[in-house]
């Protein structure tokens, strides 16, 4: 194994941080003398196979039906595929098929691409990056994970559909002299104006407005259902019924966790899930001198995105009615400024989060934790 050195505690980021399982258990338990990097496509497969300590044993290039094939009569190895699309159903075939899988992000296995890229240095690179010990790898996902990772981008993106065309007509009536600010709650307005009597707007262009308007609802309509759905999904499983007793998590950040977080036991504690979602500040230390600046962003950005949302929900004027006195978060709202309160807030619940999951409890309010 590798020696990794130890990070700040400033950076929030242990050794493990990430979509990494326990290397040293994994590494414990393979068996398997053959390391196969599949640089997966549309059409063609590139396979490189190399042993376990880097010496080439074959490189090939397969179609899809010719890839399952092969894999089908290959013995057990240790199979490599890039996180990108197909590789999480892949991943579950290989497995079926009795292989050992492991997923790595395409961004640790660049640096370890020769001069020229093509299909077959990829796959070699692939190879390359799986076998250095400090490697972290992603874990694979399971089908009801994926579907319930399409409902939310389905939302996800009606929701930018419809705010594209609320501001285009928002940009129509702006042609005509009618300033309308910016929100879905404006609709209203827009509806007033363009059904005004006596307004000097041209008919032609009320009734491609309207038509925009109709578009608009149907649009709702459909955010409307699937927020129905995540809500029904999240009544379901006791998972995400125990994370909406946190303070600012509902079923879609519910939903959001249970679709794109790997399991909680991948993390070795609370600070390595909220480094992975990007809640902690970015290093720009040297020399022994430590510099953080604002936060890295880096890792799930639909999680850390809800996370802040919820925080910023308790810290409006309703939900600052909730905030005991002289309480952690008390303070730091009579000191720091709203936005960096937030993003402290939502990386405490990012600790929560973990804590609830692997635990298996529910949130206790700090005030009866204390009492209790």
């Amino acid at each position: 194994m590798g020696w990794l050195p130890p990070l700040p505690d400033g950076i929030a980021m242990c050794q493990n941080s990430g979509v990494i399982g326990h290397l040293a258990e994994r590494t414990a338990t393979v068996t398997k003398d053959t390391m196969i990097g599949v640089d997966l496509a549309k059409s063609v497969f590139q396979l490189h196979g190399a042993s376990m300590t880097g010496d080439v044993r074959f490189k090939k290039k397969l179609s899809r039906d010719g890839f399952l094939k092969f894999m089908t009569g290959k013995a057990p190895a240790v199979v490599v595929m890039e996180a990108c699309g197909s590789a999480h159903y892949w991943a579950r075939e290989m497995v079926r098929l009795g292989h050992e899988v492991r997923l790595i992000a395409p961004q640790y296995v660049k640096p370890f691409l020769k001069r020229q890229k093509n299909d077959a240095a990829d796959a070699e690179a692939i190879v390359i990056a799986a076998q250095r010990p400090e490697m972290r790898f992603v874990e694979p996902k399971s089908p009801e994970q994926q579907s319930r990772g399409i409902l939310f981008r389905a939302r996800e993106r009606l929701v930018h559909q419809r705010t594209e065309l609320v501001n285009a007509v928002r940009a129509c009536l702006y042609e005509y002299g009618h300033v309308v600010p910016q929100g879905i709650h404006q609709i209203n307005r827009i509806e007033e104006i363009l059904n005004e009597p006596n307004s000097d707007l041209p008919d032609l262009m009320r009734e491609e407005c309207q038509d925009l308007l109709k578009q608009i609802a149907e649009k709702t309509a459909r955010i409307d259902a699937r927020t129905h759905k995540i809500k029904a999904l999240a009544e379901e499983t006791d998972v995400a019924r125990r994370l909406q007793t946190i303070p600012g998590v509902g079923p879609l950040t519910a939903l959001a966790v249970e679709a794109f977080a790997p399991p909680m036991e991948s993390f070795e504690c609370g600070r390595d899930f909220s480094a992975w979602l990007g809640l902690v500040p970015r290093q720009f230390s040297s020399g022994g001198k430590e510099r953080l600046g604002k936060i890295s962003k880096a890792g799930q950005s639909d999680i850390r995105r809800l996370l802040i949302i919820g925080a910023m929900s308790r810290l409006n004027w309703l939900g600052r009615k909730s905030v005991p006195e002289g309480s952690w978060l008390a303070r730091m709202m009579a000191r720091k400024p709203r936005m960096l309160v937030a993003i402290a807030l939502a990386n405490k619940m990012a600790r929560t989060i973990w804590a609830l999951l692997t635990k298996n409890e529910e949130y206790r309010v700090p005030a009866q934790v204390a009492a209790s």
